[in-house]
């Protein structure tokens, strides 16, 4: 199969002005393009409220078909989630053309870069959560036990519709999935307590901050760098030397990015949480992005959902070899604790590395005030049921 052209949809409304909407088109057209899809052209519709039909007006699909046509595109792509209605609505009037929305197009990306059987796990969960509200009688293995007209053999239950039996199926799928990444999140857990006296430092970030490019330079860990999103979807630990007898370990994980889904966060908790069981995380922003306190927003909201607000947190602003002065110091400025690197050029790799010192240094400290007080607590405790 050649590769498939695509048309793009973004809206821009009261609440999403139109350079934001702007923005969120161009990331758009990068996930296209990760999931392997030239774009061919793209359209930006600004209404008052979303047309609860079609996304669009009618105006717009009308241009949209005209351009499928010119390109010969055969996939639209919309910036905001479909539903199942919308869908079909829209397949009726662009026939034979395959409608997606943003989160079923970050789901085709996430299955294409899941390598473990823990993120083929949660890429599934997540798919079939977002199958669950746009299921309609087309399972083909379903629709093949009608016959006639009439339920075929071992498909007539008590009233039990064919799209109740897709449901079902899938929830109770959906429930054996959950279990499963249960397990290995107890699993973490147990690994997580068996390295409690090493220093943890969970790598995170919006996807393509370059998480990965600066594990392999303090690690030379050979984890995956593509200049693509989402490049890696799993977790990887790796040992640092960070100082004469200092060992600590760095764990990158799977990047963010706006208008992520409640449940494909929830699904990604169980990557996610090597994150959870950090002592420290490292949060690293694309310094060239123009977008970059968005970036920094969505981070921090994810970041609230899975840990505590004690967890040590340093924040570092990669890429800075492809930014100007004026950038340099409004992040100085706007971000005084933060470190600016650019893990590419290894600049300011020293000074990393020093602020990871030093929180090394607080953490023993916390752990050894912490010994303290459970000997005394242990103490009084016995002293208190002395006969």
């Amino acid at each position: 199969m050649g590769i498939e052209k695509a048309i793009l949809v973004g809206i821009a409304t009261p609440k999403v002005k139109i350079q934001k909407a702007q923005e969120h088109l161009q990331e758009l057209q990068r996930l296209a393009e990760t999931a392997g899809a030239r774009v061919a052209e793209t359209f930006l519709q600004k209404v008052q409220a979303f047309n609860p039909a079609t996304l669009i007006g009618e105006g717009k699909i009308q241009e949209v078909r005209t351009a499928l046509e010119n390109h010969e595109a055969n996939m639209v792509i919309f910036d905001e989630d479909l539903s199942g209605s919308q869908v079909r609505n829209l397949e009726k009037r662009l026939p034979e053309i395959k409608v997606l929305d943003r989160t079923g197009l970050i789901l085709d990306i996430f299955a294409k870069h899941a390598r473990t059987s823990e993120s083929r796990l949660m890429v599934e969960v997540a798919q079939m959560q977002y199958m669950m509200p746009r299921l309609t009688r087309a399972w083909v293995h379903l629709s093949r036990q009608v016959v006639g007209g009439s339920p075929g053999i071992g498909t007539r239950g008590p009233g039990e519709t064919q799209l109740e039996t897709d449901r079902r199926l899938v929830r109770k799928r959906i429930q054996e999935l959950k279990d499963k990444l249960k397990k290995i999140e107890r699993d973490r857990a147990s690994q997580a307590k068996q390295r409690e006296n090493v220093f943890h430092v969970g790598v995170v970030g919006y996807t393509n901050a370059g998480k990965s490019t600066l594990t392999n330079r303090l690690t030379n860990a050979g984890v995956l760098v593509e200049d693509k999103l989402f490049a890696t979807l799993d977790s990887t630990t790796r040992k640092f030397h960070l100082a004469e007898g200092q060992n600590i370990i760095l764990s990158d994980t799977v990047g963010f990015i706006r208008k992520l889904p409640h449940h494909l966060v929830e699904t990604f908790k169980s990557t996610l949480g090597v994150a959870a069981h950090a002592d420290c995380i490292l949060e690293i922003v694309d310094a060239s992005a123009p977008d970059y306190k968005d970036h920094i927003d969505v981070t921090r909201k994810v970041l609230d959902e899975l840990l505590s607000s004690s967890i040590l947190h340093l924040r570092v602003f990669n890429k800075t070899d492809a930014i100007d002065d004026e950038r340099k110091r409004e992040i100085a400025e706007n971000y005084p604790q933060a470190i600016q690197i650019s893990a590419l050029e290894n600049t300011g790799m020293e000074q990393l590395k020093g602020r990871l010192m030093e929180e090394l240094e607080h953490w023993k400290a916390h752990r050894a005030r912490k010994t303290i007080e459970e000997q005394e607590t242990s103490v009084n405790f016995s002293n208190n049921n002395l006969p």
